[in-house]
């Protein structure tokens, strides 16, 4: 059921964000256009942006030292009970793989719910999933910029009374594509696996 929920959630929030894709760019205006599925409505430069977090080693970082090699950024928490910890581990194979192709790509993580996701907690989950995982959380305050910056959504279930603790928390499911010389170049949706994650990304590393 709270698998469902969040599913359903990342459908509310793709409607939400009013069919970013799926109108086909012209070819030979955008040297990513044979990697694209489609093209971002307003174009790629309406997501992504600067934003400032805290890392898992509780320094303060920016936006421009978070993405400083290719990077797949996922917006999520460290209690979610099952979507969060699939899609990571989707990621970080789909690292190995362009790693085994000789590609680098950066993890990231960054917590949608700082009110329990501190430093410490991050470090522990980040450290499960893949050695180069980047968990980043922050206050409230900065969480709010970076998620608008990538135009995603979250919103804090109310939780039972007497557990307080143990809320949900609704959330998109997007994978971000970002390369430092050119910000945000796409994004990823959950229903691919970790070899056409991979595929897909290569694609944008060679074209760039």
């Amino acid at each position: 059921m709270t698998r469902m929920l969040a599913i359903a959630g990342a459908a509310a929030v793709a409607a939400l964000l009013g069919g970013l894709y799926y109108a086909m760019q012209p070819a030979g205006e955008d040297r990513f256009a044979q990697c694209r599925s489609g093209q971002v409505a307003g174009g790629t430069s309406q997501i992504g942006g600067p934003f400032t977090l805290v890392s898992e080693t509780g320094e303060t970082v920016t936006s421009e030292e978070v993405i400083d090699k290719p990077s797949l950024i996922y917006f999520g928490y460290t209690f979610c009970p099952d979507v969060c910890p699939l899609d990571s581990v989707r990621n970080a194979q789909a690292v190995d793989i362009l790693q085994e192709r000789g590609r680098t790509v950066k993890p990231v993580f960054i917590s949608i719910d700082p009110e329990r996701d501190t430093p410490e907690v991050m470090a522990d989950f980040t450290d499960n999933l893949h050695p180069r995982m980047l968990g980043l959380t922050g206050s409230p305050e900065q969480v709010k910029q970076a998620s608008q910056a990538y135009r995603t959504y979250y919103q804090k279930r109310p939780p039972a009374e007497g557990e307080e603790d143990y809320y949900l928390v609704d959330h998109s499911t997007f994978t971000y594509l970002t390369l430092p010389e050119h910000g945000f170049v796409e994004y990823f949706r959950r229903d691919i696996g970790p070899e056409e994650l991979a595929g897909r990304v290569q694609c944008f590393l060679e074209a760039r």
